[in-house]
């Protein structure tokens, strides 16, 4: 039997699964059960769904607003299915809705989001340089204890200062005489 329909119901289809991949994509609390939008266009780009010659960014979003209820913001498995039938139609044009379909199940199929280019902690002498506190300087070091970890509201509460007064003014508190002596 083809894989789309005998899966049994506890076992979910490569299509299901990378669906739910890209679902619970950068969003902690996502069950899997619907994706927004911005996972609906990722899953495009990764998938290669999007081609910027038949299928463009535009054509997925229009999909997905045309498929998604009104006052949602997310699409079921179901939706989704749909969503690929309609762009199937435009990337594999020329071939049956069914063979469209299909293709379009292979681009995505086991796939999960792309993660080159997400942000992996960059060791690069720029931010290094940033973010060795050893090298601050005036207010900002006294935010920082010997080890370099942050005293948080600690290190910024001694230099709130409401004379009104920019911090290093030499004649602070010097208006009133300057006032009183015009007069």
């Amino acid at each position: 039997s083809n894989s789309h329909e005998g899966a049994a119901a506890g076992e979910i289809s490569a299509l299901e699964e990378a669906f739910r991949k890209f679902a619970v994509h950068g969003d902690t609390r996502a069950t899997g059960k619907e994706m927004h939008g911005k996972n609906w266009s990722k899953l495009c780009k990764d998938c290669h769904i999007i081609d910027g010659k038949t299928v463009t960014t535009t054509d997925v979003d229009i999909v997905f607003s045309k498929i998604k209820g009104k006052s949602v913001r997310t699409i079921t498995f179901e939706q989704f299915k749909e969503a690929l039938q309609e762009l199937s139609k435009k990337r594999f044009k020329g071939k049956s809705d069914e063979e469209a379909l299909q293709e379009i199940y292979k681009l995505i199929e086991g796939k999960g989001p792309d993660l080159t280019g997400v942000t992996k902690a960059v060791a690069s002498p720029t931010v290094s340089r940033l973010t060795d506190t050893s090298k601050f300087t005036g207010s900002h070091k006294e935010r920082f204890d010997a080890s370099g970890k942050g005293k948080g509201r600690a290190g910024r509460e001694d230099l709130v200062d409401n004379s009104g007064y920019v911090s290093g003014y030499k004649h602070a508190g010097t208006y009133d005489h300057k006032v009183q002596g015009n007069k």
